[in-house]
């Protein structure tokens, strides 16, 4: 049988036996068994391990406590954002979350800058207002 192996950075054929092709078969698979096991525990891991590690755990890896206060802080945001009307709140979320500029907003909402504007800064108020009634929470 002819195989071709790279010698020196160039493919040369060999007349081998069968014996021989397939022992280098075999170690050809085993090579890339090796690499893709070497792939899938790159950071030394087992797989479970690693889905654990990056998805079993809140953001960042942040503890349970983390956890918590964060989605306490979200829903006390929430409560602020229900108080207000339902164009205030959808132009201060397209200006803080998705950050579009004022013009893009008004385009997007057909109406006029100046009331993209005074909605985002009447949200802004009512927040400031609203973290000062709670300054050690």
């Amino acid at each position: 049988m002819e195989v071709t192996i790279n010698y020196n950075g160039q493919a040369v054929a060999v007349e081998v036996t069968l014996e021989v092709y397939e022992f280098l078969d075999r170690a050809d698979h085993k090579a890339e068994n090796l690499s893709h096991e070497q792939r899938r525990h790159w950071d030394g891991r087992e797989f479970d391990e690693y889905i654990v590690a990056t998805e079993g755990v809140g953001i960042y890896g942040e503890t349970p406590e983390d956890y918590l206060c964060r989605k306490e802080t979200l829903g006390e945001l929430m409560a602020v954002l229900d108080t207000c009307t339902e164009a205030q709140r959808r132009r201060f979320l397209l200006y803080a979350l998705d950050g579009l500029s004022f013009s893009e907003i008004a385009a997007l909402c057909g109406c006029s800058k100046s009331s993209v504007q005074g909605s985002i800064e009447a949200v802004r108020k009512i927040f400031q207002k609203n973290l000062r009634n709670h300054p050690y929470e």
